[in-house]
């Protein structure tokens, strides 16, 4: 049971769920005025980490193709 806590499954199922939060707060901070653009960028940033997380989870996941 423990393993499955720290599964790269998990932790990927875990990164899409706050890359899909981040995109909310993203959506509802460009409503506001003013408009804080050092919180957007923070929040960019952390959306294109967790980007690449993904892609780096997801690639450690997919089985190489034979050539």
């Amino acid at each position: 049971m423990d393993s499955n806590l720290h599964s790269p499954e998990r932790r990927l199922i875990e990164l899409r769920i706050e890359h899909g939060d981040l995109d909310a707060m993203i959506d509802r901070a460009s409503d506001q005025n003013p408009l804080d653009e050092l919180l957007m960028r923070r929040l960019k940033k952390r959306r294109l980490g967790l980007r690449d997380d993904i892609a780096r989870i997801e690639r450690l996941l997919t089985p190489d193709l034979p050539a």
